[in-house]
């Protein structure tokens, strides 16, 4: 049962003091029964008064704006707006109101203490059984919250896009400050080397930065983006992962880890044969705090492998094993004879 304190007979004294407001029958009762016990605010205004004054207002009407229904009944809802109100929801409501029509806006109103709330406001006509025009009908919804949320996503949108203007910008310094270096010091092939590296990782955050203020990022959009400059086609690239999202920190180690191998493939593995096949998976994987994302690579149809001495071989693959080292991650390498399957391993935090 509900709480007497938490009755509502305004429905019951509107009908007594509007006895032709009447629906007549149970939709009467109903009425009465939805105005005194729903949680929505409600109004409803006179257009056939001057200045269209507010004639109904439920209990949730008065506890979401602070007035007493003295101080409701009679007034105009301009009484809610105040200095800081956009004149354009205002607008629409006014042209709703001349035509008879039904609106929602969304605008600031302010409470009987001075405090603020975003309102979506509801509006539209009530005729009676002739088709006259009787009432406006208005409901409110304290939506604070809800614009709150837009405003810090919008935020972040904003910060990520400025964050990817500067990246873009910083990778541009650097790779302007590698060549240089590299010309100046007769190594421009190795300038060129670092300079893939970087452009690698570019273009790994780029894709992630919409992203990054949820914490976690879907890595197989950045995978996508690590491996597209080599545009080898559906017939000699698979991707193979799931949707997993993992750390934005994570990015780094597993792009460069599959810039190098990309590279090595398109020198030395499958990608030197026109059947040559590369298969691309990653899967989250572990239990609790010992999660990591696997990212298994698999060449396939390539030359006849020779298995390096020191079973690494090239400062790529020590790259590889240094940048994973840091991370604590590692990477397990078999050197099958048509291609190279790596299998590498970067923790992750546990999965959300």
């Amino acid at each position: 049962m509900g709480n007497p304190k938490d009755f509502d007979d305004s429905p019951e004294r509107f009908r007594d003091e509007n006895p032709d407001a009447r629906f007549g029958g149970a939709s009467e009762v109903l009425f009465e029964q939805a105005m005194a016990q729903t949680r929505m605010a409600i109004c409803l205004c006179d257009p056939n008064k001057p200045d269209l004054p507010i004639v109904f207002a439920n209990k949730a009407f008065r506890n979401l704006t602070g007035y007493d229904e003295a101080e409701i009944v009679g007034k105009n809802c301009r009484f809610l707006q105040g200095p800081e109100t956009d004149p354009e929801p205002v607008r629409k409501m006014r042209q709703a109101i001349e035509n008879e029509d039904v609106v929602v806006v969304e605008l600031l109103n302010y409470r009987r203490d001075g405090s603020s709330f975003w309102n979506a406001l509801h509006l539209g006509p009530i005729y009676d059984s002739e088709g006259k025009l009787k009432y406006f009908f208005g409901s409110q919804w304290d939506v604070s919250d809800v614009r709150a949320a837009r405003a810090e996503e919008h935020y972040a949108r904003e910060m990520a896009r400025e964050l990817s203007h500067r990246m873009k910008n910083m990778f541009s310094v650097i790779s302007g400050i590698v060549n240089v270096t590299g010309r100046m010091r007769g190594i421009e092939s190795e300038a060129q080397e670092i300079n893939d590296r970087v452009q690698a990782l570019g273009r790994a955050y780029e894709t992630t930065l919409d992203d990054a203020s949820a914490g976690r990022i879907e890595i197989g959009q950045a995978i996508r983006a690590i491996l597209s400059p080599y545009d080898v086609g559906e017939s000699h690239l698979r991707l193979l992962g799931n949707g997993i999202r993992v750390p934005f920190a994570a990015v780094s180690s597993i792009g460069l880890v599959l810039h190098e191998l990309a590279a090595n493939a398109t020198k030395h593995g499958a990608w030197t044969r026109d059947d040559g096949l590369v298969e691309v998976d990653w899967q989250e994987k572990g239990e609790d705090e010992q999660r990591v994302v696997e990212v298994t690579w698999r060449e396939k149809f390539g030359p006849k492998v020779t298995i390096p001495a020191d079973a690494k071989g090239g400062s790529g693959n020590e790259i590889i094993d240094r940048l994973l080292r840091f991370s604590n991650g590692c990477i397990d390498r078999e050197w099958h004879e048509d291609g190279l399957v790596a299998v590498a391993r970067v923790p992750i935090w546990k999965a959300s």
